[in-house]
């Protein structure tokens, strides 16, 4: 039987950034985008289509969930959404997995001689 963490890494970059922007606190839509971006340094930016395919798809997996979150001044078409105990399974398998290729990398950076093709 499949491990069903391990069948869905690697995560793709806009989920690993959508699973982290949800993974401290129950976030809306635009409020994703912002944190992915403040995350990611201005590196990363999601655009509307990028972030609710993801989402839909997230949700499908059961990574992350929509919630019930309405204060009395919010917009009621804001949707917002949190991590799973499942997702955040996957995320911290996926980070794991990301560790271990960061530090592959690094050593061979180290033991690999400037300009020298293998």
């Amino acid at each position: 039987m499949k491990d069903p963490v391990a069948s869905l890494l690697p995560l793709s970059p806009a989920a690993l950034h959508i699973l982290t922007a949800v993974a401290g606190e129950e976030r809306h839509g635009y409020g994703i985008m912002q944190e992915v971006f403040r995350q990611s340094e201005g590196r990363y930016k999601l655009g509307p289509g990028t972030l609710y395919d993801n989402i839909e798809k997230l949700i499908a997996r059961g990574l992350i969930r929509e919630v019930a979150r309405r204060a009395a001044d919010d917009d009621p078409r804001r949707r917002y959404y949190q991590l799973t105990s499942f997702g955040r399974r996957v995320l911290a398998a996926e980070v794991a997995r990301l560790g271990s290729v960061l530090r592959q990398a690094k050593m061979s950076l180290a033991t690999s001689e400037p300009g020298k093709i293998s």
